[in-house]
């Protein structure tokens, strides 16, 4: 789990930079991060889940990150913090620095006239740069992606192989668009005509702010005239779509395989789980939660956590029990007029 060469720090060097109380050895030298399973004496692991605190008594880890109701449980020594898997995540991120290709342009990628490409960036081999589009310092184009005509791309951007943006799209800063992921393709506009279907062009673009994460195979759908729009700091797993029109509020999380429908308005601070589904013009809430497996058919209008997943069980009892739910309204009925009866025979008796 250790890199060959990888530098090591003491937990001393860690807590000022950043921040947490620290229990043990100030000298003590760590490389890298690890589970409590797995965690060896080089390693930082962490425990943010109670429900794991008993893996305390077996691991071999040379320290580790716990919240304060966790500071006495161990003798290992521990660097104490308000959030240990927030914590955790940035030192993860300071030991494992994304590997950057130094800046320059392979010789086999292919720069259209009128293209401003930053000097410190880095253009990967077989990639494609559009017309006009600019790119910005320290931003990474991966091997044989393909940027669209007149695309901008902020700095400190991560774009993995074979990453298509389409022409227009505007990309923020420190951006990270995984392999596979489409950008800006055209939304799903048809319009029925005597039994055909006439395609509806895709006048819109797709823009996307600052630190926003783009997963593998998620597609981000160009507005049919409006722009679809990812605030700043969103999270996208992998395979998900977003419909033409959509926006998603900043520092929204959303895992993999959900569905997006067109013009549908997401607020920010939202967390969706995966396979999650959301029709079309709906508006969802600032701060709301969403169950995997949820089907969103209305607009949800305040902060909170939705869920509407039919639990599975075995074939048979899920046929009896989906027989109940298809006349629950006509058993209500039902409920209701005994327990009118009851309350006449009540009334009668005094």
């Amino acid at each position: 789990m250790t890199r060959t060469n990888q530098k090591m720090y003491t937990l001393g060097d860690l807590v000022a930079r950043f921040g947490g109380e620290l229990i043990g050895d100030p000298e003590l030298r760590i490389s890298q991060v690890a589970t409590l399973e797995q965690a060896a004496a080089h390693h930082l692991s962490f425990l943010s889940n109670p429900r794991y605190r008993s893996k305390l008594a077996a691991t071999r880890a040379g320290a580790i990150i716990v919240g304060q109701g966790a500071r006495e449980a161990t003798a290992i020594p521990r660097i104490v913090a308000d959030n240990p898997y927030a914590y955790f995540a940035k030192v993860s991120a300071f030991l494992n620095p994304p590997s950057i290709p130094a800046p320059g342009v392979h010789p086999t990628a292919v720069i259209e006239d009128g293209a401003e490409v930053a000097p410190g960036a880095s253009i990967g081999p077989f990639a494609h740069i559009g017309k006009g589009v600019r790119i910005g310092e320290r931003t990474w184009i991966g091997g044989g992606s393909d940027i669209g005509d007149e695309v901008t791309i902020g700095a400190g951007g991560l774009v993995y192989p074979r990453v298509v943006v389409y022409r227009g799209c505007v990309i923020g800063d420190r951006v990270i668009l995984h392999s596979g992921s489409v950008i800006g393709s055209d939304g799903f506009g048809i319009a029925l005509e005597e039994g055909r279907w006439l395609k509806i062009p895709q006048i819109g673009r797709v823009v996307i702010g600052n630190d926003v994460e783009i997963g593998a195979n998620t597609t981000v759908d160009r507005g049919a005239m409006d722009d679809t729009v990812i605030e700043d700091g969103v999270k996208l797993d992998n395979q998900i779509q977003v419909g033409h029109n959509v926006r998603i509020g900043a520092h929204t999380a959303i895992a993999g395989c959900v569905g997006i429908a067109g013009s549908a308005r997401i607020g920010r601070h939202c967390r969706i789980g995966g396979a999650a589904s959301i029709l079309g013009h709906l508006e969802i809430a600032d701060h709301v939660e969403i169950s995997a497996g949820t089907l969103i058919t209305k607009s949800i209008r305040a902060a909170g956590a939705y869920t509407a997943v039919y639990p599975f069980a075995p074939h048979r009892e899920w046929l009896r029990n989906s027989v109940v739910l298809r006349h629950l309204a006509e058993l209500a009925e039902k409920v209701r007029r005994l327990e009118k009866r009851m309350a006449g025979a009540e009334r009668s008796k005094t």
